[in-house]
């Protein structure tokens, strides 16, 4: 860490201090807060190609600092997206958590049926709605 000074007060090297205040540091920053994003892209379709991309945009969220929050790797798991009913739950569960996130990270270059209401519900909300693209590259 670019802070911590290798040297004690006197100029001598002092690597156990050194040592112990680097790592005090490294546990702060790994322990930093977190802020929830709820991320929104394409299911349907080709579902093995987006699942794909769901958890690279998610992995994407937790590099940039965040803790992404990604229901459709979650409840295709145990619910029938075919079953029109399973999906109107799933897109009500989907709202819940939604609402305790702090922003909306839609990606893509397409918005579903389903983004569309969620994005729809940020925005009604107040929440942040952010848009990338496939490549996780911020759009204005």
């Amino acid at each position: 860490m670019s802070h911590i000074n290798r040297f004690n007060a006197s100029g001598y090297p002092d690597p156990t201090a050194y040592e112990a205040l680097t790592r005090v540091e490294q546990e702060l920053h790994d322990s930093r807060f977190r802020p929830i994003v709820y991320i929104c892209s394409p299911f349907s379709g080709d579902t093995e190609t987006n699942l794909e991309n769901a958890r690279r945009y998610s992995r994407f969220a937790v590099d940039q600092g965040y803790l992404p929050i990604t229901p459709h790797l979650l409840f295709p798991q145990f619910m029938d997206d075919s079953n029109e009913a399973e999906r109107n739950l799933a897109m009500r569960m989907n709202i819940i958590l939604l609402t305790k996130c702090a922003e909306l990270w839609a990606f893509g270059d397409r918005i579903s049926k389903g983004m569309s209401i969620e994005i729809a519900r940020a925005r009604r909300k107040g929440q942040t709605v952010r848009f990338f693209t496939d490549d996780c590259k911020e759009v204005n």
